[in-house]
């Protein structure tokens, strides 16, 4: 007598940029880790990273808007989880400012403040800096996350300028990978992946 398979049938894995993500950040994130939420914005990273981490872990959040403060204040103290977060009225360019250990998961949600002013986004510039820091201050094994946004024409530059950037990092101390949606129209959200090599 044989076994009757039994498939289960899930929700579409690739959904879009932002649910890619939020998979990888589950797979990678255990209680009391450490995670850096780079683009504030109204909270709903800063969040789900705070909930990953548990009470034992620790999440920096770093805007340059008052409002994303704020919003996102109102937001970790609705669900209890405002003592898990530090969050940071200044650029992600100037991470290394204020965060002097490694950290196991960072992730960039790029572009402007949804039901913000779309007139302020993040410029690749201040990106491309950001990035190279958090390269130094990342753990084995641990990954950059950059959802990008290249429906605008600041989010197109930060995509030029972050596959440059990524395609010349040593593989021997880096994967990279690069998600885009080739069927998909408007220019959706892309995700590039940084992750780094285990010690032997």
């Amino acid at each position: 007598m044989g076994f009757k398979r039994v498939v289960f049938r899930e929700k579409n894995i690739f959904i879009n940029a932002v649910e890619i993500s939020k998979g990888i950040c589950k797979s990678k994130l255990n209680h009391g880790d450490t995670a850096v939420d780079c683009t504030m914005g109204n909270g709903n990273d800063t969040a789900f990273l705070c909930d990953l981490v548990g009470d034992n872990g620790r999440v920096y959040a770093f805007d340059i808007q008052d409002d994303a403060i704020r919003n996102t204040r109102k937001r970790l103290q609705e669900l209890k989880f405002h003592e898990r977060a530090q969050l940071i009225l200044d650029g992600h360019e100037n991470i290394d400012k204020y965060i002097k250990e490694n950290v196991r998961l960072i992730i960039f949600n790029l572009g402007y403040l949804p039901k913000g002013d779309h007139n302020i986004t993040t410029k690749k510039e201040t990106t491309i800096k950001a990035v190279e820091k958090c390269l130094g201050i990342l753990e084995h094994n641990g990954i950059i996350l950059l959802i990008i946004y290249p429906g605008h024409e600041n989010g197109r530059l930060e995509k030029e300028v972050l596959e440059t950037f990524t395609s010349t990092l040593s593989q021997k101390e880096y994967n990279v990978v690069r998600i885009s949606f080739a069927n998909q129209v408007n220019n959706p959200p892309e995700l590039i992946c940084i992750e780094k090599v285990c010690l032997k």
